[in-house]
């Protein structure tokens, strides 16, 4: 695991050196006072005005720093020591208090104290996790009792699928070794001139072992829901059908999100 993580690490370390600078990510609009939290997200956390936000897998901040706005009193953490650097930058340019602590979330108690109103993680962050018993876990030991977990993910059954040909291509179910993809100069971002080639190593995650995680872990499940869009254009063959609604034209009737709010 110790490899995986490492070579995930080198990765993204590359792709937070690229994303800040890319379309996808809109920068000038950004820092101009632009969210870049969506609708799901914010809606079903409502005014987070004067809570204790932690986000787990905040890359290089662009949501923390949303929710920041917001009035939270926010904390982010990513494993790419590059990401919070920027993540970093961004919060003193504009002048906002949000913490950013470089930590995979395994190790992340050892490095973070007291505890949150909000535990927020969102889109395409659960197939970088080889397991979820220890996620789930360091979720339960910073949320306050009675306070929420929101979850807003890539649905699984989606991502079973080759988007490009709109035929399976992956297990639904969890198989301990991972996929490994080499990547060189692209992510979802876009392309870029790249260094060296990397691997990504990747993991496959159904919605009973996700839900079966936090559930054991001492969370109660207060709302699922599943939608037919994605709020990003990332992936191959995809239409917009209304603002920041993208969806599969290969695969137009299947569910392409899903969202778990929890409390402590």
């Amino acid at each position: 695991m110790k490899k995986y993580l490492e070579e995930n690490q080198k990765l993204w370390d590359e792709w937070a050196s690229f994303h800040p600078d890319s379309k996808f990510y809109n920068m000038e609009s950004f820092l101009n006072g632009q969210t870049t939290l969506k609708e799901i997200e914010m809606g079903a956390l409502g005014d987070v005005k004067g809570k204790r936000l932690l986000h787990l897998q905040c890359h290089f901040g662009q949501d923390t720093l949303s929710w920041s706005r917001l009035g939270a009193k926010t904390t982010g953490v990513d494993f790419s020591a590059t990401a919070i650097e920027t993540a970093r930058q961004l919060n003193r340019q504009l002048g906002l208090d949000a913490l950013f602590i470089q930590s995979d979330i395994q190790s992340l108690k050892g490095k973070l104290e007291g505890q949150y109103d909000i535990v927020f993680t969102s889109y395409g962050v659960l197939t970088w996790l080889p397991g979820l018993q220890p996620w789930a876990e360091v979720i339960r030991h910073y949320l306050k009792p009675g306070g929420v977990f929101l979850l807003v993910e890539f649905h699984p059954a989606f991502m079973m699928f080759d988007l490009e040909s709109g035929h399976p291509a992956y297990s639904y179910f969890y198989e301990e070794a991972p996929l490994e993809t080499e990547i060189n100069g692209h992510s979802y971002a876009g392309e870029y001139e790249a260094g060296a080639s990397h691997k990504e190593y990747t993991w496959q995650h159904n919605l009973s072992d996700i839900t079966m995680a936090l559930l054991d872990a001492g969370l109660a499940l207060k709302e699922f829901r599943e939608y037919d869009f994605s709020p990003y254009n990332c992936w191959p063959e995809m239409e917009e059908i209304a603002p920041d609604r993208f969806r599969s034209k290969k695969l137009p009737g299947a569910p392409h999100l899903f969202s778990l709010r929890m409390e402590g």
